[in-house]
């Protein structure tokens, strides 16, 4: 019998999940059926326990704008959802959800399948929501030794790092705002959806970086403009969702699909 996955949001007919689960079923031979649910705001608990309790589901993925609730829904977290204070990876176990966060690892895995190098390296990340908080621990744990969060509002970005600096202590944070970008980094990561709306961040000249990471994907990104106009390599977020999935199906069935065979 089919082992039974499923990814919870609203909206939820865009999510790739299916497709990707699909395909490492194949290549594993694991059994699976994984499906898309869409929950109303008020009914995502009670369609989670609907799964888990009446359709014997072994797994749910959770995505936007259910993460936190899911968080909330836990009786054990690992120690990366913690951090990130929000959970994409559920599992059912006695009677209990145990609560995961693959977003980190998955950017990470997707950043090592390009062949860049994260060991001892430097790294401005441009916003400071939910996608940064969940990033940073699994980036330190990578080898990252400093990262720079530069935000609209300081405030946000200096919360942030309070919040995470005794989990990272091995890497040096700090924080700027979005006029005081400068200097010179391995990496620049955009976890802000600014440059997808025409919305225009625009990168000083000043500012120098080998790498450009554009978390989202499937859209024109004026930020990764900028950066191949400057001669740096590149990348759009599918990798990360790959990444994130890998990561969310070893969880699930201690089988770890090989990200390069996705990409």
């Amino acid at each position: 019998m089919s082992k039974q996955f499923a990814v919870i949001g609203n909206p939820i007919e865009h999510s790739r999940s299916p497709e990707l689960h699909l395909a490492f079923s194949q290549k594993t031979g694991i059994d699976l059926n994984y499906v898309k649910r869409f929950a109303e705001i008020e009914d995502f608990e009670q369609s989670v326990e609907t799964f888990f309790k009446n359709e014997n589901g072994v797994g749910m993925n959770v995505t936007v704008p259910f993460k936190e609730r899911a968080f909330a829904m836990c009786a054990e977290l690992s120690e990366r959802a913690k951090i990130a204070k929000a959970v994409n990876t559920l599992s059912y176990k006695n009677g209990q959800y145990f609560g995961d966060n693959t977003d980190g690892q998955g950017l990470v895995e997707a950043i090592q399948a390009l062949d860049w190098n994260l060991e001892n390296s430097t790294m401005l990340i441009i916003g400071a929501g939910g996608a940064t908080r969940g990033v940073i621990y699994p980036l330190v744990k990578a080898g990252v030794k400093k990262i720079v969060i530069a935000n609209r509002t300081l405030a946000r970005a200096e919360q942030l790092i309070d919040d995470l600096k005794a989990s990272v202590s091995e890497a040096e944070l700090s924080c700027i705002t979005l006029d005081q970008l400068d200097g010179h980094f391995d990496f620049v990561i955009n976890a802000t959806s600014a440059s997808l709306a025409g919305d225009a961040l625009v990168l000083p000249e000043n500012l120098q970086f080998k790498y450009a990471y554009e978390m989202a994907y499937g859209k024109a990104s004026s930020f990764l403009d900028q950066a191949k106009a400057r001669g740096c390599e590149t990348s759009e977020g599918f990798g990360m969702l790959v990444g994130q999935a890998v990561e969310s199906f070893y969880i699930w069935n201690g089988v770890k699909p090989n990200i390069k065979d996705f990409l």
